[in-house]
């Protein structure tokens, strides 16, 4: 059975904070015309990073809680095609669905119910900390690669 003091380590990295920003810090105030655009020697664009953190987190997601999940191929199933675009309401809905899975996932892990450390009956071996470990620490590694994208494109507001 999982401790509340594992449950609350857990949470925490998921929430980001003690050593990196969080996700909401990250995408604040991203300018519409940023959002498309590719930095010098980088091969795809804000919104095609942010799309590929919320395909992943949401592949994981779904390996956690449903048995039956396939994943998509790699890596073509977890990018964008390279030559996508979004509109302003196509990058929201990107947000809104990271946003939204992050939430599943930390119900998962907030659930007493939860054992974080048994195995997944469909993948021996692997248990819900596993899981959500390679959650959290994806999302830190492009956050991190994110804000410095909009530092290198000048697009974080004026006050920041």
């Amino acid at each position: 059975m999982t401790s509340p003091e594992l449950r609350a380590v857990v949470l925490a990295i998921l929430d980001a904070g003690d050593a990196h920003m969080s996700f909401d810090e990250a995408v604040d105030a991203i300018p519409a015309c940023a959002i498309n655009r590719r930095p010098p020697n980088v091969t795809y664009t804000p919104w095609q990073l942010l799309e590929h953190l919320r395909l992943t987190q949401w592949d994981i997601l779904e390996y956690i809680r449903n048995p039956d999940h396939v994943s998509p191929d790699w890596p073509v199933g977890y990018w964008p095609d390279r030559e996508a675009t979004a509109t302003p309401a196509e990058l929201a809905a990107t947000v809104a669905a990271f946003r939204a899975d992050l939430a599943a996932i930390r119900a998962i892990v907030a659930d007493p119910a939860t054992d974080l450390l048994a195995p997944l009956p469909h993948t021996p071996g692997h248990t819900v900390l596993r899981e959500v470990r390679i959650v959290a620490d994806h999302n830190a590694y492009h956050l991190g690669e994110f804000a410095i994208l909009r530092q290198v494109m000048g697009s974080w507001p004026a006050d920041r």
